[in-house]
C-alpha cells in the first residue's frame, strides 16, 4: 500500500484553501488509522488522498464537466451543441458513446489534466483557436466538457471507463431523456448513491421538443420529485432539445456560473473528501478517547503492588535482615541456638529457587499473580478506551500487552534485583562480629586459666600470680567482663539491627514501588498512551475531512 501523499499547495483562489486543509486532515487519519482501521475502509481513502493531491496540483483554471446518460438519451447530441460544433458522432454513426471525447475551452493547462484523467490525445479538442460568438454570461472559458461513454452498453469496457472518469469530473451532468428518465438503472447504480454529491450535480432533460409545451413544466416536475426521493432536492434539472437548442443557453449559463466561481471543483474534491472520511468514522469512529487519568495510573500501580506480593516480600526483607544481623553480631551462644529456628524468607526462598541458590528471596510468579496483572492491565486499557470503536478498542488492548513483552516477568526481574542488593551483609556486622569472637575467646581463656588454677591448688603446684581486682582473680573479672559485654554488645546490636532492618525494607519498598511504577510506565501506560495519540491524530484528522 502506497502512503498518502500530502495535500499540496492549492491552486484554486490562488492559495492554501479550505479543501487542501481538508485533503491534509483525511491523509492523517489514514496514516495513523492504517494497520489498525481495516484494509478495505482505509485503502480507498488513501486512493483519494492520492487522485485529489494530485487533482490540487493541476489546472486551477478548469472546471471538468462529465456528460453522462445512456444510449439514445442524446448526449453526444448535447456535446455537439454545447461545443458548436460536430465532434461527437451521433445517430447511426455512433448508436453507443464507447469511448470518451473531451473539448477543452479558454487558459492553457487542460492538457495535463486530459493526460491525468487518461483520455488520448487523438480524443482531445481544443476550442481555443476557434472564435467564438457567446454571449458573456455563456462563455465557457475554463470548461473541459467530456462525453462518457453510455452507462447502460452491453460492452463491460464502457461501463469501467464510464465508472473510472467519474471519478475525475467537478461536475456531472446526467443527461435523461423524456422515454426513460425514470429509469432504475442509471437511478439505482449512479444518481442514489451518488446522493452527497448533489452540490456537484446537474440533471438535464434532453429532447424536450418531444413534449408537448402543455407538459413540459410537470415532465420536469416528476423529474424533481424523483430526485428529491432519492435524496437530492436542490439538484438543479434544466429541460433542453440539444437538436433545435431550446434551453441550451440557460445550460451553458449555469456552466459558466459555476466555471467562474470555480467552485465546482472544490466542491467535488470536498464531497469525496468527506464520503471517504466519513467511510472511515463509520468503521473507526470519532468519539473522543478518555485517556489514562492519574486514579488510572495509581490503581494500576497499586494492582501490580499487590500482584508482586510487595508487602510481602518487604516484610521478608525486614525479618530477614533481623535474623541475619542477629546471627552475625549476637553472642554466639543465642546465635549457635537460634541455628534451630525458621528462616522469615525460607518459603519466599524456596519458590524463587528450588535448589536454593539465588537466595534472593523473591517468589516467582504464580497463576494467581499472573491472572491478576492481565486483569490490572486489561481494565486499564477498557478505561483509557470506553467509548472508542473496536478497531481502536483492539488496538489498544493490544498495545497494552505487546507480543513478546511479559510484565510479570519483567516485574519478577526488577524485584529480584533489587532484594538482591538488598540482601547484602552491613559492614557494622563484621566489626560486632569480630569483637564477639574475641570476648567468647578472652571468656574461654579465662575460664580455662580458672580451671587451671583449680587443679593446681588440689595439687598443691605453682602457678604465676596473676594477681586479683579485689577478692576476685584477674581470671575471673576477665570472664565475667567477657560474658557481661558480649551480651551488652547482642542487646545494642539487636537494637541496631531492628533499626536497620526497618530502613532497608523502607528502601527496599521505595525502590519497588519505583521498578514497578517504570515497569507499568514502560510496558503498559507507555504503549497505550501512544495508542491513544495516534487515536487523536486519526480523530483530528477526520474531523478536519468532514469539515
Amino acid at each position: 500500500m502506497t502512503s498518502p501523499a500530502t495535500a499540496p499547495e492549492a491552486v484554486f483562489d490562488g492559495g492554501r484553501n479550505d479543501v487542501a486543509q481538508r485533503l491534509d486532515g483525511l491523509t492523517q487519519a489514514v496514516e495513523a488509522g492504517r494497520g489498525r482501521i481495516d484494509d478495505d475502509v482505509v485503502a480507498p481513502a488513501e486512493t483519494l488522498t492520492n487522485h485529489a493531491s494530485q487533482r490540487l496540483t493541476l489546472s486551477g483554471e478548469h472546471t471538468i464537466v462529465a456528460l453522462a446518460g445512456a444510449t439514445g438519451s442524446g448526449k453526444s447530441s448535447l456535446f455537439n451543441s454545447l461545443t458548436d460544433l460536430e465532434l461527437a458522432g451521433v445517430g447511426v454513426r455512433r448508436p453507443t458513446t464507447s469511448w470518451a471525447l473531451a473539448c477543452s475551452w479558454g487558459p492553457d493547462g487542460a492538457q495535463g489534466l486530459l493526460e491525468w484523467m487518461g483520455i488520448p490525445a487523438r480524443h482531445q479538442i481544443s476550442r481555443m483557436s476557434m472564435l467564438d460568438q457567446s454571449t458573456e454570461d455563456t462563455k465557457l472559458d475554463g470548461l473541459v466538457l467530456v462525453d462518457l461513454p453510455d452507462h447502460d452498453s452491453t460492452e463491460v469496457s464502457h461501463h469501467l471507463e464510464m465508472d473510472r472518469l467519474i471519478a475525475y469530473a467537478d461536475l456531472l451532468v446526467w443527461v435523461l431523456d423524456p422515454q426513460k428518465y425514470a429509469d432504475a438503472a442509471i437511478h439505482d447504480r449512479y444518481i442514489r448513491p451518488m446522493a452527497s454529491y448533489s452540490d456537484v450535480t446537474l440533471v438535464v432533460l434532453n429532447q424536450i421538443d418531444r413534449i408537448p409545451f402543455e407538459e413540459r413544466e410537470r415532465t420536469l416536475s416528476d423529474v424533481r420529485r424523483i430526485l428529491a426521493d432519492e435524496g437530492l432536492p436542490d439538484v438543479p434539472v434544466i429541460g433542453v432539445s440539444a437538436t433545435r437548442g431550446d434551453g441550451v443557453d440557460e445550460l451553458k449559463r449555469e456552466l459558466a456560473a459555476r466555471i467562474r466561481a470555480k467552485s465546482s471543483a472544490k466542491a467535488r474534491l470536498a464531497s469525496d473528501i468527506a464520503a471517504a472520511a466519513g467511510a472511515m468514522a463509520r468503521v473507526g469512529g470519532s468519539a473522543e478517547a478518555p485517556g489514562i487519568t492519574q486514579d488510572d495510573r495509581r490503581a494500576l500501580d497499586e494492582a501490580l503492588v499487590e500482584c508482586a506480593g510487595l508487602p510481602q516480600v518487604v516484610d521478608g526483607v525486614e525479618a530477614s535482615t533481623r535474623r541475619r544481623a542477629a546471627a552475625h553480631t549476637d553472642w554466639p551462644v543465642t546465635r549457635w541456638l537460634g541455628r534451630f529456628g525458621d528462616d522469615p524468607m525460607h518459603d519466599l526462598r524456596a519458590d524463587a529457587d528450588p535448589a536454593g541458590a539465588s537466595g534472593s528471596g523473591v517468589p516467582r510468579a504464580g497463576s494467581v499473580q499472573r491472572s491478576g496483572v492481565d486483569l490490572a492491565v486489561r481494565d486499564l486499557a477498557e478505561r483509557a478506551s470506553e467509548g472508542l470503536s473496536r478497531p481502536w478498542r483492539d488496538a489498544v488492548r493490544d498495545a497494552a500487552r505487546p507480543a513478546g513483552t511479559d510484565v510479570v516477568d519483567e516485574l519478577d526481574a526488577r524485584i529480584q534485583a533489587t532484594t538482591a542488593d538488598a540482601a547484602k551483609p552491613a559492614a557494622w556486622w563484621k566489626i560486632v562480629q569480630i569483637v564477639q569472637i574475641v570476648a567468647v575467646v578472652a571468656l574461654v581463656l579465662a575460664l580455662v586459666w580458672l580451671v587451671v588454677q583449680g587443679i593446681a591448688a588440689l595439687f598443691s603446684a605453682d602457678l604465676p600470680d596473676l594477681a586479683s581486682v579485689g577478692p576476685l582473680p584477674v581470671a575471673a573479672v576477665v570472664a565475667i567482663g567477657a560474658l557481661v559485654g558480649g551480651l551488652l554488645v547482642s542487646v545494642v546490636a539487636r537494637y541496631a539491627a531492628g533499626v536497620s532492618a526497618r530502613r532497608k525494607a523502607a528502601r527496599v519498598d521505595a525502590a519497588l514501588r519505583a521498578d514497578i511504577d517504570t515497569v507499568a510506565g514502560e510496558r503498559v501506560v507507555g504503549p497505550i498512551e501512544a495508542e491513544l495519540a495516534a487515536y487523536d491524530r486519526y480523530r483530528a484528522g477526520i474531523l478536519t475531512a468532514l469539515g
